[in-house]
């Protein structure tokens, strides 16, 4: 009889991740497909998107009868929280174990592959294996091996012997991407949402792996090794029509760190989608300097589809954006900004506030900054050191906060030299606050159409759930969050 595996995501909730739509865990479905090729039995059980609880879990073990249950602490998008979905990815595993000693129990991810020592000898028992880096050919491998008890001779994974923790040899990148087997079918397809106007099923998909970039703050370079691999235009354009015509997706979200690297490539990817002319939506992230090169082609943008565009802008100072390596310049976001509003695509920026020399005026100028910049769309996430991450090393001294499930970009870890934690956490919701009380005049002066009723449509979604944000984190949203949440229902209908 075939092993069975249950692959499970953590019933993780956190503000600014998931307000605006479900995306199915692209991560797991790989997974599951490697586990096919093992000649396992691979059930998804998405309870983050479902909003299930360890009970629910449980449940799902006992009627399943898993030989294997896997969690992966690599949340929907980028992974930029594995590490706040560690806790409760252990949390299933220890589950699992309490319901049956003799599950097999695996984890991979960014925070386990950098932290597998800590993972393994402080929760002894749990953990059985754990997967280094990409996880598909050494999941094959690992479920395969197990069969035959030559576990521990396998490529890329760590264990406990006796009571150390291990590292085998590291696995080769899978080298060509086209030849993993997604297992699309595993999905209930109806929990994935794009909530904004005008809405519709979602799926994450991706057209590339890695990034070459030094940004000091990011998983991305380190858990892809500094490689950037791609895949092929035609297959991907191949898995967008199968998930468009077969499970009815409308809206995605191309979840690469870092799709417009090649632009040859890139190029033809934007031309396959304007030749299939499928009517979808498509989000995504790129480097900033990408939108400025791109600057004679991003009708082709629009016309392929792409409606809102994600940037790290991270910083209005020029100084910080050198201390984190970001490779750009004021100027240079700004431009790429009003590039995308004359192409009609949305913006996206981020601006990170909570480093350690942040003061009351350095706030004020990152607020000034956003507002000067005026993407459509402004967040700030709080500076949170990976521990894995150089940044973790420069600012060690200034953390204050070891809980890792607070490590979720919204609940401030460093304390300022001159600012403590609850000012930081103050200061964000008035982030939040001033550069939409600004923006909302801007966008209601919009005439009627697509982008208007878009950017409407986000902003009530976003500050609907400002409110349990801050309750998430133990404090309280200042009072002009209340007379934004007015403003937003004012105009409900405007």
């Amino acid at each position: 009889m075939n092993k069975k595996i249950l692959l499970v995501t953590a019933p993780y909730q956190c503000w600014g991740v998931q307000v605006v739509g479900t995306w199915p865990p692209l991560h797991l479905v790989y997974l599951a497909g490697a586990a096919r090729e093992a000649d396992a039995v691979p059930r998804i059980h998405d309870a983050m998107n479902e909003s299930h609880s360890y009970a629910d879990i449980g449940a799902e073990i006992e009627r399943f009868r898993p030989d294997y249950v896997l969690a992966y602490d690599y949340l929907p998008v980028t992974g930029a929280i594995s590490t706040a979905a560690l806790p409760a990815s252990l949390a299933i595993l220890k589950l699992a174990k309490q319901i049956d000693p003799g599950i097999v129990t695996l984890l991979g991810g960014p925070h386990p592959t950098f932290m597998f020592k800590e993972v393994l000898e402080s929760e002894r028992g749990v953990v059985d294996y754990v997967l280094l880096g990409e996880g598909e050919a050494t999941l094959k491998a690992l479920l395969q091996a197990l069969r035959g008890g030559t576990a521990r001779s396998v490529k890329g994974i760590a264990y406990l012997d006796g009571e150390r923790a291990v590292a085998n040899p590291g696995r080769e990148q899978i080298p060509d991407l086209d030849q993993l087997s997604p297992a699309w079918d595993l999905l209930r397809w109806d929990a994935y949402r794009y909530r904004v106007s005008p809405g519709g099923r979602m799926a994450s998909i991706l057209s590339s792996r890695g990034c070459e970039m030094h940004c000091s703050f990011c998983s991305q370079r380190l858990f892809w090794r500094g490689s950037w691999r791609a895949r092929r235009p035609e297959k991907v354009i191949e898995e967008i029509v199968l998930l468009h015509e077969k499970y009815g997706v409308t809206v995605f979200t191309l979840i690469d760190a870092y799709p417009t690297r090649d632009r040859k490539r890139w190029e033809r990817l934007l031309d396959l989608l304007i030749e299939r002319d499928l009517g979808l939506f498509v989000l995504m992230e790129t480097r900033v300097e990408d939108i400025v090169r791109d600057a004679d082609i991003l009708h082709k943008y629009r016309k392929a589809g792409i409606i809102h565009i994600y940037m790290g802008a991270e910083s209005g100072d020029d100084s910080v954006l050198s201390s984190l390596n970001k490779g750009i310049e004021m100027k240079t976001t700004k431009q790429a900004l009003e590039l995308l509003n004359r192409a009609g695509i949305i913006s996206e920026a981020s601006f990170m506030i909570g480093f350690p020399q942040e003061t009351p005026s350095s706030i004020r100028d990152t607020i000034d900054s956003a507002i000067y910049l005026n993407p459509d769309v402004a967040v700030f996430p709080i500076v949170t050191p990976w521990p894995y991450t150089p940044m973790y090393r420069e600012m060690k001294d200034r953390i204050r906060v070891f809980d890792y499930a607070k490590y979720n970009l919204v609940t401030p870890i460093i304390e300022p030299f001159q600012m403590s934690l609850e000012e930081v956490n103050a200061a964000l919701a008035t982030c939040y606050m001033e550069f939409y009380a600004h923006k909302l005049k801007e966008v209601l002066a919009l005439e009627k159409g697509f982008k208007r009723d878009y950017l409407m449509s986000a902003f009530r979604l976003m500050m609907k759930d400002q409110h349990s944000a801050f309750r998430m984190k133990g404090g309280q949203m200042p009072h002009r969050g209340t007379e934004m949440l007015e403003l937003v229902a004012e105009f409900r209908s405007a």
